[in-house]
């Protein structure tokens, strides 16, 4: 059975850290662009940060960049999402992806309804809210 299963989310306070972790069953994640996404209440699901199956580069929204990494261990079969100095506003459920096609750039300026249609894997997602 495929899966995408992500776990570390929670409630963290303002300027905390948190770690996501995607672990994949079912299939090889080697051959796979990953993403993080996340969906605020009342909000689109959004591209955060994807990384590449080949060299392992990465693109990551203006939002976070110089406070979250993405990065893959293919050897666990499982990727990651080290948030640092968190806001409110990056209270959201976020989800991992997968998509064998799917460039970086392409796959994180993937919106809505469209990422959801057109990307292969999605995990369940994972709480992660941002308050003191």
């Amino acid at each position: 059975q495929v899966q995408l299963v992500e776990s570390g989310g929670g409630l963290v306070q303002p300027g905390g850290s948190l770690r996501l972790s995607c672990a994949a069953s079912g299939f090889t994640l080697d051959y796979y662009t990953i993403g993080w996404f996340r969906q605020a209440p009342g909000k689109e699901r959004e591209g955060v940060s994807c990384i590449s199956s080949g060299d392992g580069s990465t693109h990551t929204a203006d939002s976070v960049k110089g406070r979250f990494t993405i990065s893959r261990d293919n050897a666990k079969n499982t990727a990651y999402l080290q948030m640092n100095s968190l806001k409110p506003e990056d209270t959201a459920i976020y989800y991992c992806a997968a998509d064998r096609l799917s460039t970086i750039r392409h796959m994180c300026e993937l919106t809505g309804g469209q990422a959801r249609a057109l990307i292969e894997y999605w995990g369940q997602g994972t709480q992660v809210t941002v308050s003191s």
